[in-house]
């Protein structure tokens, strides 16, 4: 961790980019939750859409940790309240929107596709689960859109952790 927190990673498996190595040294990874994190963030959407440096300053405590519901702080824990993986879109439509979880992969992979006739349709089912469990409407629309937002950007968690499993090796 200290090798990367320098960014001394030239030869290392998927941090040898100038972009990655200024990311981790200010990111200052000392875990390997840190690791799959950051092969998840280090791409187009994320950087362009301020998620990354969210995520530094949060780790950081520079600014506070905030979760669009307590219902959803376990899921969004360990990327301090950002969606950073399409598995916590699903498990957030599973437990506020009510989704089965067959139904939640495939949100997952409506979000991905970017289907608005598809969306529309898990849009209502979500929200429409969401009251059905005690949650306010606009609430539960608004939660929807974030996570639509996030999704387009979210990278599938077991893909990163696969990659960062060689990443720590090679470092």
């Amino acid at each position: 961790f200290a090798l990367m927190t320098r960014g001394d990673t030239l030869g290392v498996f998927q941090l040898e980019s100038s972009g990655m190595r200024d990311l981790l040294a200010r990111l200052k990874p000392d875990t390997f939750e840190d690791v799959i994190a950051v092969l998840a963030l280090y791409r187009p959407g994320p950087l362009s859409s301020g998620m990354v440096d969210m995520f530094v300053r949060r780790k950081h405590g520079e600014e506070p940790v905030a979760f669009p519901h307590e219902d959803t702080r376990e899921v969004l824990q360990e990327t301090y309240g950002i969606i950073v993986y399409q598995e916590q879109v699903m498990r957030i439509s599973n437990i506020v929107g009510g989704f089965a979880l067959n139904d939640a992969d495939s949100l997952r992979k409506a979000m991905g596709k970017k289907k608005p006739e598809e969306m529309a349709k898990f849009r209502e089912k979500f929200v429409s689960g969401a009251v059905a469990k005690g949650h306010d409407a606009a609430w539960a629309r608004e939660l929807f859109e974030t996570m639509e937002y996030f999704a387009g950007y979210g990278f599938n968690k077991s893909h990163s952790a696969a990659y960062a499993l060689v990443t720590y090796q090679t470092a």
